[in-house]
Formats: structure tokens, sequence, C-alpha cells
């Protein structure tokens, strides 16, 4: 709902346009020379031939893999959403980092994994971007404008109430979430299959200068002045 497949769709539709001698819909593009365009987006499955969703996923994954070079333009939208959560997120952050590491193609993955946000701390040509998004009352507000860096929650329950799921399934849900977050915190955080398996937990890292002014802050003496001179040195620091 936010926006993500639309805007992958766009992209590639932009560069089809240009290489046919269209006009694009930008005030400026500048665009290089694509050889091919690959999509994984979409889910659905193969009646016919017998292939599940998931099946049908793998197959045009494996066919980008294969064949994408540095000048294809590739666009991968939820990747590992037909398998369980672990499988799904190892395949999706195998996959990214495949394109990353081999094809180097230009790419676009959308994904609902927080995961693999850390590509782009282990990889200067990969960044973070999300759909903005509000909530106003009981409700959400897609923005559809891009952001940098990775989206801070997802939504699933307020879409869902906009889609019509009866408040007591909604209201339900909440309580289950909030009790899966909870269960996590007590956990020590997600327990995801990047996370430091117990008892390997990394050293705590060295203090600098910016962690050093964070810990000697107490927000509740700060008055709203201060607050924001002290939000400009952090951001400096």
């Amino acid at each position: 709902m936010g926006g993500k497949s639309t805007y992958m769709r766009q992209v590639a539709l932009i560069a089809l346009l240009a290489h046919t001698g269209c006009f694009v819909p930008a005030k400026s593009a500048r665009i290089g020379p694509i050889d091919q365009i690959y999509t994984r987006i979409g889910a659905s499955d193969d009646l016919a031939g017998g292939r599940s969703t998931f099946m049908v996923e793998m197959t045009e994954s494996a066919n980008i893999l294969h064949n994408a070079t540095a000048s294809s333009l590739v666009l991968l939208d939820e990747i590992g959403r037909g398998t369980s959560t672990f499988d799904g997120l190892s395949l999706a952050w195998a996959i990214g980092k495949f394109i990353l590491e081999k094809n180097r193609c230009l790419t676009l993955f959308a994904t609902h994994y927080f995961e693999l946000t850390r590509l782009a701390l282990e990889h200067k040509a990969a960044a973070n971007i999300h759909l903005d998004a509000v909530e106003h009352k009981e409700t959400i507000v897609f923005l559809h404008a891009v952001e940098e860096g990775p989206a801070d929650r997802s939504y699933g329950l307020q879409v869902a109430a906009l889609a019509g799921v009866p408040k007591p399934v909604i209201r339900q849900a909440r309580k289950v979430l909030e009790m899966l977050e909870q269960q996590s915190l007590e956990r020590g955080g997600q327990n995801d299959l990047f996370a430091n398996p117990t008892g390997t937990e990394k050293a705590p890292p060295e203090a600098d200068e910016l962690r050093e002014a964070l810990q000697a802050v107490n927000p509740d003496e700060l008055t709203p002045r201060e607050a924001l001179e002290l939000l400009y040195r952090l951001k400096k620091l």
C-alpha cells in the first residue's frame, strides 16, 4: 500500500521508454545502456504446470541470477514470502548478496524483511529507501513519498483495518503482536538469522564522543531550546 511495487514498475517503464526513443515523465533523466530488464514481481502459482507460488518465485529468481549482467535492470519484489519466515529470509539475504557481489546489476529489491537493510551496512553499493506513511488517529495515511533510510516499522494491522477486517480480529491481532514483541524483548531482541547466538554476543563498542554525549544527557531536564541545540550538536557528531 505504500507504493513500493508502483515505484519499481515506474523505473522499468521509464528505462524502456527511454531506450525506445520516447519522452519520459521527468524534468530530466540520465539513463545508461541497459541490455535487459528482469522482473520478479507478483505472487501467483502455476496450477497447470504443477508449480507452487514459491516454485515460480525461485524459478524466476534463478533465471535472473544466471543471466543478469552489470548492465541489466533487475526488479525483485518480496523474495522469499512464499515459504517459511526463516527459509525466505535466508534466501532473500543470499540472493541480495549474490547480486551485489556477482551480478552487480542495477537492482531495486523491495522487502518486508527488516534484516535485509543490514546489507547496506556491508556494501557501499547498496542503499536503503522507504515509502513514507503517517498514522492519523486509528488509521494510516500513505504519503507515497520516497525517503532515505529503512522503514522503522510495518503497518500490517492498519492496512488490515482499512481492508475491512472486523475490529475484534484487529484487536486480537494487536494483543498477539504485543505478546510476540514482549517475548522478543525478553530474549534480548529479535531472534533472527543474523543475530548473534546466545553466549557469543559482541563486546560493547568502544566509547566515542557521540556515545559519551548521549550518556551525559538527561532528557527530562532539558528545556525545548536546549533540546534543539543538543539535537544539532548530536547531528554534527
